[in-house]
């Protein structure tokens, strides 16, 4: 047993060193800097006030124009070429022109470059070189699933300094994301390193999510050999712990024997970031739970802005079915909205009886709803900065309720609240405790990965000399 042991340990070692080594450098990259994304205050900065003088059809009319079944989401945007509404379904949206109806769908490069320009404008960012540089459904930034609904997309080089390039949807015509020259460098180093990103793998999600799953996996197995290999060759002289070895393996034996639990926990956590649904609950409504969620209203009865006039500086207007009724939010700004009521009556945001009357719909056995803490241990955030997000307790299972727009932002069972802490926590040390201390978590993620990168080089050094030895003789 101990001899296939060494042997499984030495050769699966040699075939993962790399690759542990990789992870640990690229996991301190990613703490620092994320994946590319076009942030919430980004895209809200990038909009123009809306004008509602040119509005004519009605929301209802949009949404027959579309031909998208089961809408639960209408948005009113400004783009450079006209205003449009943007309709949402559960797998589809599309653009229509506000004026006539027409398929507002993006596709000339000329339409693109203007609506990026316009984009930039509102930022403060430099578009005077700006150019259309692709078409194409993905790219190293847009491989996420979440720009299918997007795809083709336009990519537009800005020109200016910091190397932005914007990603134009050619479904709806907006900005969905945004990078830099700094961003891209980094994250070369950082996340497509870490999750094994190319291009050509991440575009086929399925290819990817076995390949990966499978290469953590055996890395895992790996470093299990590795552990109980270290712990039965300890020596014990006296009540001093010694190793056997001498030079690099001494070193690799030594460091393996002290980071034994951070290694051990941190790549099966790494591991479990792919389980998608394998072990553990994805933490998605079942499909009873989604018809009422996304439960299609009766879109004649949206409020029409005639109905109160919108402020000049609005710059989305939103209608969302909730409960069954069609609510309209307006948005002036980052943390500043407006929602009207199917009563007629204003408030920021959806209020804590409007929330229970749709969860006595969605789940049994469901209390009050209350709001979420900010120092709550399974974390939930608005996209609205400083909107409270509604938790209500039906049972075992929570749902936790974003009150600016009505959307279901956590489905929390028994099986994901334990995937909180077995991934989140032990993968990104994001405990509470040290959430609310980020410089002591900034040494300590830094910190405990470099000793990984330093106990993965040490297994590089004596893999490469075994090899060597073996291809000599």
């Amino acid at each position: 047993m101990m001899g296939a042991i060494v042997l499984s340990h030495r050769w699966l070692g040699i075939a993962f060193c790399l690759l542990f080594a990789m992870w640990f450098a690229s996991g301190i990259v990613m703490h620092f800097v994320p994946f590319p994304s076009l942030t919430e205050a980004e895209r809200v900065a990038g909009l123009a006030p809306v004008d509602w003088g040119e509005v004519r059809i009605s929301v209802a009319d949009a949404v027959a124009a579309s031909g998208i079944a089961h809408v639960r989401r209408v948005r009113l945007i400004q783009r450079d070429d006209g205003l449009v509404y943007v309709v949402s379904g559960p797998s589809r949206l599309r653009a229509v022109h506000a004026t006539d109806g027409q398929d507002g769908s993006v596709r000339s490069p000329e339409t693109a470059l203007a609506i990026a320009r316009a984009h930039a404008r509102q930022r403060g960012l430099d578009a005077a070189h700006a150019a259309v540089v692709a078409h194409a459904d993905y790219d190293q930034w847009s491989v996420p699933n979440g720009f299918d609904r997007h795809r083709p997309l336009f990519r537009v080089a800005l020109g200016d300094v910091a190397g932005t390039e914007v990603y134009i949807s050619s479904r709806t015509g907006e900005v969905v994301l945004d990078t830099t020259r700094g961003e891209r460098g980094w994250n070369l180093v950082g996340s497509v390193l870490h999750w094994i990103y190319p291009t050509v793998l991440r575009s086929d999600w399925a290819l990817w999510d076995g390949v990966v799953w499978t290469l953590s996996l055996v890395a895992l197995f790996v470093a299990v050999l590795g552990a109980v290999l270290g712990i039965v060759r300890v020596k014990l002289q006296g009540r001093r712990v010694a190793t056997p070895y001498r030079g690099w393996h001494a070193l690799h034996h030594i460091i393996g024997l002290v980071a034994t639990a951070f290694l051990l926990t941190w790549i099966f956590s790494g591991w479990l970031s792919m389980d998608h649904g394998r072990l553990f609950s994805r933490g998605q409504p079942t499909s009873a739970e989604a018809s009422v969620i996304n439960a299609s209203p009766d879109w004649t009865t949206a409020p029409s802005p005639d109905r109160k006039p919108l402020s000049p500086s609005a710059r989305e207007v939103e209608w969302f079915a909730f409960d069954g009724n069609v609510y309209r939010r307006e948005r002036t700004g980052l943390d500043k909205q407006v929602v009207l009521r199917p009563d007629g009556g204003e408030s920021p945001v959806l209020n804590a009886q409007a929330i229970a009357s749709m969860m006595a719909r969605l789940a049994t056995g469901c209390g009050a709803p209350s709001v979420l803490a900010g120092d709550d241990d399974y974390p939930a955030q608005s996209n609205v900065p400083g909107a409270p997000v509604y938790r209500s307790r039906c049972g075992d299972l929570w749902f936790d309720i974003d009150s600016a727009d009505g959307s279901v932002l956590q489905r929390l069972d028994a099986s994901r609240r334990a995937y909180r802490w077995v991934y989140g926590a032990l993968h990104t040390l994001d405990f509470p405790i040290l959430m609310a201390h980020p410089r002591l978590r900034d040494v300590l993620v830094v910190g405990l990965c470099a000793l990984g990168l330093v106990f993965s080089i040490t297994g590089i050094v004596i893999g490469w000399r075994r090899l060597r030895r073996s291809f000599a003789s």
